[in-house]
């Protein structure tokens, strides 16, 4: 019998309340743990570009995703385009992808504490002091690394050419 694809996808879609108990896991494995986050609202070749520079870093990625609530916070009342658990699942749909988690708040500090990475990774807009959880990786260990954007992408310019279009 062929396992089903779509629920072994799901199943990389991680509760908050049990992400600790994962990379526990993941640990007692010897795994190096690497953590991002974002919005990935419409999901294009820079988001891929960045998803697998930060794998190749590690052995687990752990993709934080902001929650609907906080994409509108961030981004405006039009945004999120997709929603929550559609980001989630075309994200956990990449076989470089290990888990994927929501988080509600403002900024993943929360769940950066939580999971301690080895690797804390953020894209080419960020510097080492603007990172949001730097310091607590730093201070455990960890490293924080900036990887640079593929010029030219960008959910926001993609949403504004489909409106110049109209």
């Amino acid at each position: 019998m062929q396992p089903n694809i779509f629920s072994e996808v799901e199943q990389k879609i991680i509760l908050p309340s049990r992400i600790a108990d994962k990379i526990s896991a993941w640990r007692a494995e010897n795994k190096s743990i690497i953590f991002t986050n974002g919005c990935f609202d419409l999901l294009h070749y820079g988001h891929v570009h960045y998803l697998c520079g930060a794998r190749a870093l590690g052995d687990v990625l752990v993709v934080g995703v902001n929650s609907d609530a906080s994409v509108k916070k961030l981004k405006g009342k039009s945004r999120p385009i997709n929603d929550e658990q559609s980001r989630c699942t075309m994200l956990a749909a990449f076989s470089f992808v290990d888990a994927v988690v929501v988080f509600e708040e403002d900024t993943p500090l929360e769940l950066i504490e939580k999971i301690l990475p080895d690797v804390l990774v953020k894209g080419g807009d960020y510097t080492l002091e603007t990172i949001v959880g730097a310091d607590e990786v730093l201070t455990h260990g960890g490293s924080v690394k900036v990887i640079p954007f593929v010029t030219g992408f960008s959910s926001t310019k993609i949403i504004e050419a489909i409106l110049k279009k109209e």
